[in-house]
């Protein structure tokens, strides 16, 4: 070898340019009358010496000729570069669907946004963009358009086509409403929901959900729909109904949320045509309530693979039904930092239990992390095998969506649609530390309003009640005494405590797994007062759950930071697409994962808290986040700054690689 060696660089020295070798490869025999040249190294002292190189290095090694481009493709040797760059455990398998572990190794080096494109903010020649802190994103189905709410009072939505530009402002402070808080586009992205907080006293937890038409070439205000707590958000349950809340107090720490189901416009022919419904009541202790409602689409689930079904059978299902709803009655000052959830006010001490089979044991107790970002998702092995069987769709799959398409058309509750209703609540204080799971089925949304008994048949059953009153005196219900009165209210399927404050959840694009984000309690804290909610962790832990059989799948323990005590805390936005999960954070950084692999990739700079990220759900390599810092910034991947000459600017974006 060390004769091979030594030949080679007498022939190196004597060899003609780099490019007239390239030109010269086509034949491996062909490289001149030296049996001894570079070429002809033996492969796997070759691969050892690649393994040696940078990867730039060893793509110019691999252009100087047709071999050692080829061994340089060697599949073995780029997973050794992919596992030493980016992290990854040598347990995970490449990717299903990948092409290779080189494409994968190019995928995370110049796909993933990173390149800031724009910073969208009013300027002296262009005014548009929001004036105050920046609280929520999100995008159309389409791709084509992206929302934010601010502070300011304003909606705005934008067109994502590069360079993202201004396409309507509505100015919701001729609502009344101190801010606009959240927003959703419907399934066809022709009505976008927008929820925000009412003006009142620093006591009021009122709000409401406007919803806007969205065309062409204008966008008009449609209905408007009373929403109570303010961040029970709301969402769409089809494509013209949506799901708004109510808090209505029972008893001392005892109150019970109603979620309404709403037409997505005024009825004006007709006042016997209703325009909203009940769809649940729910019981709350402790002065907990609904939050953060949304609506998964789960077109997998019948009732040969129903989670409840099973969960009925084979586990006891102890107070998992009985759900707590939260007392929301402290709003805070606009000055505040981001998005704060809605309080309980002044309610004195109360015993609150939770049946132990709804705590989720860590799947990881790697609590070692030393930078924020370094995290790494940690995944069952049942999560990657489901990925990979989801990436093999059968025929019957694909006729079975299609024929569910067709009838949705003519479904406007969409029954033929298996959904979840999920949301965050509490048992044991007010902050919500649970997620709750029901099964929504066969919904009907009356057609005609019941007239109800005429004038002179209400007045005689008054009449009557009143003299059996007399006769009777009337005993109002113990609303403490859950099995009393659950008749009255709406039992929810299940019931999963993650002994933390949630304060942001997302689902796949599929709908098949919920990412959580929470911060952590300390471990067996117990609380004796659900005024008064445990510490929480400076650090934003994100949990997945499988949908498919409601278990926790993964977690990520010190994903990113916050610091925030747990009566100020307020709503850290994430985002997740078929190939990464991102999330704000309140040190001033969003930070990007890869959603198989889960390694992390990236972090974004803004100088404010970041309380919102969302991708654009047709392009993977445009990332969008919101700032405390009143701005906008839009992410492109390297390769599509390349495509759309956009300067490198990567000053405020970061690798997260290890330390050399």
């Amino acid at each position: 070898m060390e004769v091979t060696f030594k030949k080679a660089r007498l022939v190196g020295d004597r060899s003609a340019t780099p490019s007239e070798d390239i030109q010269d490869e086509g034949d491996e025999g062909s490289s001149g009358p030296d049996p001894f040249g570079w070429w002809a190294l033996p492969e796997p002292a070759l691969l050892m010496i690649f393994e040696q190189l940078t990867v730039v290095d060893l793509l110019k090694a691999s252009r100087c000729c047709r071999r050692w481009h080829s061994i340089a493709k060697d599949d073995l040797l780029w997973r050794h570069k992919f596992q030493e760059h980016f992290r990854a455990s040598p347990s995970i398998p490449l990717k299903p669907g990948a092409e290779s572990w080189r494409s994968e190794y190019r995928r995370l080096s110049m796909h993933i946004p990173f390149v800031q494109a724009q910073r969208l903010e009013p300027t002296v020649e262009n005014n548009h963009g929001h004036t105050h802190q920046v609280l929520h994103v999100s995008f159309a189905h389409n791709g084509e358009m992206f929302s934010t709410c601010s502070k300011d009072g304003y909606v705005i939505i934008w067109n994502a086509k590069h360079p993202c530009s201004e396409k309507y402002a509505h100015n919701m402070k001729q609502f009344s409403w101190k801010y606009s808080q959240y927003s959703q586009f419907n399934q066809s992205d022709t009505l976008l929901l927008v929820s925000g907080v009412h003006f009142g006293s620093p006591q009021s937890t009122s709000g409401e959900i406007a919803v806007f038409y969205l065309g062409a070439t204008e966008s008009h205000l449609r209905c408007r729909v009373v929403n109570r707590p303010y961040d029970i958000f709301g969402t769409w349950f089809s494509d013209q109904y949506l799901i708004s809340g109510d808090l209505h107090w029972l008893a001392h720490l005892v109150s019970t949320s109603v979620l309404w189901l709403n037409k997505a416009n005024q009825e004006i022919d007709s006042e016997h045509v209703p325009i909203m419904s009940q769809l649940y009541k729910f019981y709350n202790r402790n002065a907990s309530s609904v939050r953060a409602i949304m609506v998964a689409r789960c077109p997998w689930l019948d009732e040969s693979n129903d989670p409840l079904a099973r969960l009925t059978e084979g586990e006891p299902e102890g107070e998992s039904a009985a759900l707590p709803a939260q007392s929301s009655d402290q709003g805070t000052s606009s000055q505040a930092s981001g998005n704060p959830l809605s309080h309980a006010a002044s309610l004195r001490r109360t015993r609150s239990a939770t049946p132990e089979e709804n705590y989720l044991p860590d799947i990881s107790e790697r609590r070692s992390r030393t930078r924020p970002g370094d995290a790494t998702i940690h995944y069952l092995e049942e999560y990657r095998k489901a990925v990979a069987s989801a990436n093999e769709p059968s025929e019957d799959d694909e006729e079975e969506l299609n024929s569910m398409d067709v009838q949705e058309e003519y479904d406007e509750m969409e029954n033929s649609m298996p959904k979840y209703l999920i949301f965050s609540t509490g048992s044991k204080t007010f902050t919500p530390h649970q997620i709750g799971f029901k099964r929504i089925r066969n919904v009907y949304f009356p057609k005609k309003l019941d007239p109800g008994p005429s004038l002179k048949e209400r007045i005689a059953a008054k009449r009557a009640a009143e003299q059996q009153q007399q006769q009777t005196p009337r005993t109002d219900p113990d609303w403490w005494n859950y099995e009393s009165v659950k008749d009255r209210f709406d039992n929810v399927d299940k019931v999963i405590d993650l002994h933390g404050h949630i304060i942001g959840m997302a689902l796949s694009p599929d709908h098949r797994y919920l990412y959580v984000n929470t911060r952590p309690w300390p471990k067996n804290y117990v609380i004796t007062n659900p005024l008064e909610p445990p510490p929480i962790a400076q650090e934003i832990d994100i949990h997945v759950i499988d949908l498919m059989t409601l278990k926790r799948v993964g977690n990520m323990l010190r994903a990113h930071k916050a610091y925030t005590p747990s009566t100020e805390c307020f709503f850290i936005f994430l985002d997740v697409c078929e190939e990464y999960v991102a999330s704000g954070a309140e040190d001033q950084h969003a930070y990007l994962w890869d959603r198989y692999y889960g390694i992390s990739l990236a972090k974004f700079k803004h100088s404010d808290v970041v309380n919102s990220v969302a991708f654009n759900p047709h392009d993977s390599e445009m990332l969008v986040t919101t700032s405390d810092d009143y701005t906008i910034k839009v992410w492109r991947s390297r390769a599509k700054a390349k495509e759309f000459n956009i300067p490198n600017n990567v000053s405020e974006s970061f690798e997260l690689k290890p330390k050399n």
